[in-house]
């Protein structure tokens, strides 16, 4: 019985509850055996939350180890910085034959806007090469350089990323449009779906990056793309739902 490989390649969260916690507990609860290749790590100080990108060299050295695994589905999260991103790009081009979820955290979103542009510019030359991308409403926002304002933004926003090159989206609404409502959008180039879940009062840290590994999972598993989107979503209802004051995500039945 062959075994499904997923690759994570993300970032540390210091509490533990999105980045690469989020992506190996979800594998695992998927019963999938995982790698990783860490992108950088953070910290919380007195000036906020801070980013320390993984030295180039030892991401390199990270990616090159992990050169002959057979991989069944790779999951793309926190990429900090251009170099960063360049190396993971060159990385999956070798691997077009299986699903790749790409999760644009735009980490660099509240710097200044060269930087914006320069990984908004990197991102995008990932989308011939990945399956899915997953931004939320700001960096859908950021990477179609379009405002959302509504459903149908969301829907032009969506068509736009597909004529950039992107082959499938989900731009994940939570509740701005629907207070009772976290609402996300699918597109394929041909259809829309509109997916919809209760809004849970709790925290949420890392739904983003457990929802795009747990895509990652199902579709590692040969699940078709839509219904991989529609039971991630339930599957990260649940995990809120089992979730602590961290975002750290309970087992759970």
């Amino acid at each position: 019985m062959k075994t499904n490989y997923l690759l994570a390649i993300s970032g540390n969260d210091i509490f533990s509850g999105g980045g690469l916690y989020a992506d190996l507990a979800t594998f695992q609860r998927h019963h999938l055996h995982s790698f990783l290749a860490v992108t950088c790590l953070t910290a919380m100080s007195d000036s906020g939350f801070e980013i320390f990108p993984t030295n180039e060299n030892i991401f390199k050295k990270q990616l090159d180890s992990l050169r002959n695994v057979s991989f069944s589905a790779i999951k793309l999260g926190l990429l900090p910085n251009v170099e960063i991103a360049d190396q993971a790009l060159n990385f999956i081009k070798k691997y077009s034959h299986i699903p790749i979820i790409l999760d644009p955290v735009l980490v660099c979103k509240e710097k200044h806007d060269t930087e914006v542009s320069a990984l908004r510019e990197e991102l995008l030359k990932f989308f011939p090469y990945v399956t899915l991308i997953t931004p939320n409403l700001v960096e859908a926002e950021l990477l179609s350089q379009k405002k959302i304002q509504t459903l149908d933004d969301m829907k032009e926003v969506a068509y736009s990323l597909y004529q950039l090159g992107a082959k499938n989206i989900v731009i994940k609404g939570g509740n701005r449009f629907d207070k009772e409502f976290a609402i996300d959008l699918f597109y394929d180039g041909r259809n829309f779906k509109t997916l919809k879940s209760p809004v849970l009062d709790s925290n949420n840290i890392g739904a983003g990056c457990t929802f795009a590994s747990s895509i990652a999972s199902y579709l590692s598993l040969r699940t078709p793309i839509i219904e991989a989107v529609s039971q991630s979503k339930e599957f990260v209802y649940q995990a809120i739902q089992n979730s602590d004051e961290y975002g750290v995500k309970q087992a759970y039945d």
